[in-house]
């Protein structure tokens, strides 16, 4: 899966940039909206649970107030296996929840293509999920690290691959025990920007 998703950004980026070299990475439009999947590798287990790969889906709104930099705001959701987190059931874990931050981008030499990095807010929650039951932690801060490229699809479309590491450190309540939770992954993530 990891050396499909990998084909797949490469041949995404090679193909808008060898095909619409024409356009330009940066706009001078200040609003963006981009909306993305990605698949997501669990840096360590989530307390007794070993997590397997994961998945998502997000979506977020972006204002530029400066020539290279924007605040962003969105909405997420990733997907886990918690094998082992409760013996002989077979869990999920669910993350949800809000991101918020700043993104620098900047044109890469004469090159289409570009660059952006990004830090930010996390304001999610745990659900661990099974058959019979849902477990949930509440809403509590986290953080995230990004960067990737900015590959121009036409005057107002933009590819935006790139990868993110994501932190969020929760407790989880079962009657008179808290377990520690702390969700630490890196997502591939490759999403489709339209800028206004």
């Amino acid at each position: 899966m990891r050396r499909a998703l990998a084909i797949l950004l490469v041949s995404g980026l090679f193909a808008a940039s060898s095909a619409l070299a024409q356009d330009r990475v940066l706009t001078t439009d200040r609003y963006s909206v981009e909306i993305g999947g990605d698949a997501a590798l669990a840096t360590q287990d989530l307390g007794p649970a070993d997590l397997g790969m994961g998945f998502g889906f997000e979506a977020a709104v972006a204002y530029r107030f400066l020539p290279h930099v924007s605040v962003y705001a969105g909405w997420g959701w990733h997907h886990f296996t918690a094998d082992g987190f409760l013996p002989g059931v077979d869990m999920d874990a669910e993350e949800t929840g809000y991101t918020f931050g700043l993104t620098f981008a900047h044109p890469i030499g004469g090159s289409p293509l570009g660059y952006f990095v990004q830090a930010g807010g996390l304001y999610n929650h745990i659900e661990l999920e099974s058959n019979n039951e849902a477990m949930d932690t509440g809403h509590g801060a986290g953080w995230q690290l990004g960067a990737g490229v900015v590959a121009p699809l036409g005057a107002q479309w933009q590819l935006v691959p790139g990868l993110r590491y994501r932190s969020l450190s929760r407790d989880l309540r079962i009657g008179n025990v808290t377990t520690d939770l702390d969700l630490t992954y890196l997502t591939v993530h490759v999403g489709l920007a339209r800028t206004f």
